[in-house]
């Protein structure tokens, strides 16, 4: 009997180690939420390859029922890095590098600092100072508190 239950927890946990060869299905974490593999929406979609943690070769995914995804968002605004002139709006016209300069701006300076308020005069210890003591008051060890007493019942 014992034989037999050591057997099933070996098949089953040595299983796991063997499922890494077939494919896929890609599911999100949250709804709405998009998982692109090499310019393809992949999201819901079957992938086949052998990559992971198990394998030291990488092959290029397969991807059935994946949708490609255009690479150049097309959602009307204006991306300087992409190199295109945007759409609408104002026109970029680069001054001729001869052209007459304005005149150049009045100086302009400001400051701020901070310190700390002046101290007030402090007055001299008398000759004579009158003789202060403070004694924190201790009436030693307190005894733990007792419980209230429960008045009988009938």
């Amino acid at each position: 009997m014992r034989a037999r239950l050591a057997l099933a927890i070996l098949a089953a946990t040595t299983s796991q180690a063997l499922a890494g060869g077939g494919f896929d299905i890609v599911v999100p974490v949250r709804p709405g939420m998009t998982i692109i593999i090499n310019g393809v929406d992949a999201t819901y979609a079957v992938v086949e390859s052998a990559m992971g943690l198990a394998r030291n070769e990488s092959m290029v995914p397969t991807i059935y029922g994946g949708r490609y995804i255009d690479p150049v968002p097309n959602v009307g605004h204006y991306y300087p890095t992409l190199g295109r002139k945007p759409g609408y709006g104002r026109l970029e016209i680069e001054p001729p590098a001869n052209r007459r300069l304005p005149q150049p701006a009045e100086s302009y300076h400001e400051s701020w600092s901070a310190h700390s308020a002046p101290l007030p005069a402090q007055s001299n210890v008398p000759v004579d100072p009158p003789p202060v003591i403070y004694a924190p008051e201790f009436n030693g060890p307190r005894p733990p508190p007792r419980p209230i007493p429960r008045p009988r019942g009938p």
